[in-house]
C-alpha cells in the first residue's frame, strides 16, 4: 500500500489504547469462490432488469414504490436470504403522489411537443387546458407584486440561473491515477470549520420566506401551470414541491429541460406570443409512512451473531426514468453480494444484513428511521448500538469501486488494509481519509459508527440521475459485477474478522444534540 497509509495505520494502532486490532481477512480460498460466484456466475444482469425494466420507478410512498416494494420481497425469498421484510421506518408528511397522465406542447407560434417531467407532489390541470405563456421573473417580494391581478389562467415560465453551452469535456470519464492518488491525502488542515463544512454563502431564511410568498401567490392568482427550467441535452429531471398530505392540491408545475425552456422564453422576450397546451393528471394517496426492506444472513458465533454487518443502499428514487443509476444500481451491488455469499453456504460469525432504504431523495428518512428505531435516540444510545460492527453504502451511479472513504477515522485503516490485498487485482487499491456526503452513510458516522461509501467512477452519472434518462442503459454491468464481489468479499471479512472498527474517536456523543440531524 502507499507509504502514507501505511503510516496512518500506525498511527491508528498506537492510539488505538485498549483496543485490540486484529486485521484479519478471510481465507484466499473464500476470495477465489467469491471472485468465482461474483464474476463467472454472476446474476447482476437479470437483476438490473428486474430493479428497473419491471420493477420501474419508485417515489416515495407512491403506489410504485410499494409495488416494487412487494416485488423486492419476492426477488429477496427467491435468493433464499433469511426473514425478508418490510418495516416501518418514520412518518412521512407528504404521503404518496404517482403520475397517471402528462402531456405538454407548444401550440404558439408553432407546434412543438415537449418531453416533460411533472414536478412531484404538484397538483392536476382540469382536463387538457391551453393558455399564453408569460416570464415570470421574480428574485424580491417586491418582484412579486408586479404579477399580482395578471397571472390567471396563464402559464409561468420561471427563468432559470443555469446556461447551456457546449462542453468539450467527456461526457463520461473515469477516475485517473493522479486524481484517486490525491484522495489518499489527507485533507483534515484544509477542511471548513465545523465537522461538515461552514455555513452556507446564500441567505436561507430570505429564500425560503420568498418561495412561501409564491407558493401563496399561486394559490391566490391561479395560474394554470408553473414550468421551470430543468434538466439538459433535451432530458427533464425530477424534483418535488413542499406539499403536506391533506392539503389542497398544489398548483400543477412542469420541469422542462432547459433547451425547451429556454426556446420560449427566448420567443416572448423578443415579442412573439407563446401558447402551450397541457394535460396532466396526477394521483394523491395517504400514505405518510416510509418503510425499509431488510434481509439477513444469520450470524453462526454464539458471541457475535448479534452483532450486524450493514450493507445497503437507497431503494427509492425520482419518477423520471426507472432510477437504474441512482439508485437501483446499488441496490443490485447489495443484492447481488449477499446472493454470492448465500450460493456459497458462506456461515458468518456476525449476522450480515441488507439494507434497502425508503426516502432517501427527500431526506435520508429510510436510514434515520433506522438509527431511531436501532441505535440512537432522544440523546440515548439503543441496544443495538453496541453491536454495530460496520455500515458499507453505495450511491454514486454504476461506475466501478475504486476504493473506499474512511471518514476520518484513522482506526479503520488497519481493517481494510488487510481486507484489500484478495481484491486489489479487482482495482479497489485507494484507502481515502476523507469524508464524502449526501447519502445514507452520514446518518451513522455524524454518531462516529464505522460508515463507508465507496470511490466510484463517475461514468455519466452528473448528466443521468434524477432525469427521465436514469434507466437501464445508464447501468454498467461489468462494473456491478466487480462492485458486488467487492462488496460480498468485505462483508465477508467485517462478519469473521475477531476485531471491530471502533466508534470514530473525533465524535462525542455527549456533544450531540438529541437528534443529531
Amino acid at each position: 500500500m502507499k507509504r502514507f497509509l501505511v503510516s496512518l495505520s500506525l498511527l491508528a494502532l498506537a492510539m488505538g489504547g485498549n483496543v485490540s486490532y486484529a486485521q484479519v481477512a478471510e481465507s484466499a480460498e473464500w476470495a477465489t469462490r467469491i471472485k468465482a460466484e461474483g464474476l463467472a456466475r454472476s446474476q447482476v444482469e437479470e437483476l438490473a432488469q428486474y430493479m428497473t425494466d419491471y420493477v420501474g420507478s419508485r417515489l416515495t410512498a407512491s403506489l410504485q414504490k410499494r409495488r416494487a416494494d412487494s416485488l423486492m420481497l419476492v426477488k429477496l425469498t427467491e435468493i433464499g436470504l433469511s426473514n425478508p421484510r418490510s418495516a416501518y421506518a418514520t412518518e412521512f408528511t407528504r404521503g404518496g403522489w404517482d403520475v397517471v397522465k402528462t402531456y405538454a406542447a407548444m401550440t404558439a407560434p408553432y407546434y412543438c411537443a415537449f418531453s416533460v417531467n411533472p414536478r412531484a407532489w404538484s397538483g392536476s390541470t382540469d382536463g387538457l387546458v391551453k393558455g399564453e405563456c408569460v416570464v415570470f421573473d421574480v428574485q424580491t417580494k417586491e418582484d412579486l407584486e408586479k404579477y399580482r391581478g395578471k397571472v390567471a389562467g396563464k402559464i409561468l415560465l420561471v427563468p432559470s440561473t443555469r446556461t447551456v453551452e457546449i462542453n468539450f469535456e467527456p461526457l463520461a470519464s473515469r477516475y485517473d491515477e493522479k486524481e484517486l492518488e490525491a484522495l489518499t491525502k489527507d485533507d483534515r488542515a484544509q477542511a471548513r470549520s465545523g465537522r461538515y463544512g461552514g455555513r452556507a454563502t446564500y441567505d436561507y431564511r430570505a429564500m425560503m420566506e420568498l418561495r412561501q410568498l409564491m407558493a401563496d401567490f399561486y394559490k391566490t392568482e391561479k395560474p394554470l401551470c408553473i414550468v421551470n427550467g430543468s434538466g439538459t441535452f433535451n432530458v427533464p429531471s425530477g424534483s418535488g414541491v413542499s406539499y403536506t398530505a391533506g392539503d389542497p392540491e398544489p398548483i400543477p408545475e412542469l420541469n422542462m429541460p432547459l433547451e425547451d425552456h429556454g426556446r420560449m422564453i427566448r420567443l416572448i422576450n423578443r415579442g412573439q406570443k407563446v401558447e402551450m397546451e397541457l394535460e396532466l393528471i396526477n394521483r394523491f394517496t395517504n400514505d405518510t409512512e416510509v418503510h425499509n426492506l431488510y434481509a439477513e444472513i444469520p450470524g453462526s458465533d454464539p458471541k457475535l451473531k448479534d452483532e450486524i454487518v450493514l450493507i445497503g443502499a437507497h431503494y427509492d428514487s425520482w419518477h423520471g426514468g426507472t432510477g437504474a443509476a441512482d439508485n437501483a444500481s446499488g441496490c443490485i451491488v447489495m443484492v447481488e453480494a449477499m446472493r454470492i455469499l448465500k450460493e456459497l453456504g458462506f456461515k458468518p460469525k456476525r449476522t450480515i444484513r441488507l439494507a434497502l432504504w425508503g426516502g432517501e431523495e427527500q431526506g435520508l428518512y429510510g436510514s434515520r428511521g433506522y438509527l431511531d428505531n436501532y441505535l440512537y435516540k432522544d440523546g440515548k444510545k439503543l441496544p443495538g448500538f453496541d453491536k454495530f460492527a460496520l455500515y458499507l453504502n453505495m450511491d454514486n451511479g454504476s461506475g466501478r469501486f475504486r476504493g473506499i472513504y474512511l471518514e476520518r477515522n484513522d482506526a479503520a485503516f488497519p481493517f481494510f488494509e488487510a481486507w484489500m490485498k484478495p481484491i486489489e487485482s479487482l482495482g479497489f487499491q485507494y484507502l481515502s481519509p476523507r469524508t464524502t456526503g449526501s447519502t445514507d452513510h452520514v446518518t451513522f458516522n455524524r454518531l462516529g459508527l464505522p460508515a463507508y461509501q465507496f470511490i466510484q467512477d463517475e461514468l455519466e452519472y452528473g448528466r443521468t440521475y434524477h432525469t427521465l434518462m436514469d434507466t437501464y442503459e445508464r447501468l454498467s454491468l461489468g462494473d456491478l459485477r466487480l462492485n458486488a464481489t467487492i462488496v460480498a468479499w468485505l462483508a465477508a471479512c467485517a462478519a469473521d474478522d475477531p476485531g471491530r472498527i471502533p466508534v470514530n474517536a473525533s465524535v462525542d456523543l455527549n456533544q450531540l444534540p438529541q437528534r443529531p440531524f
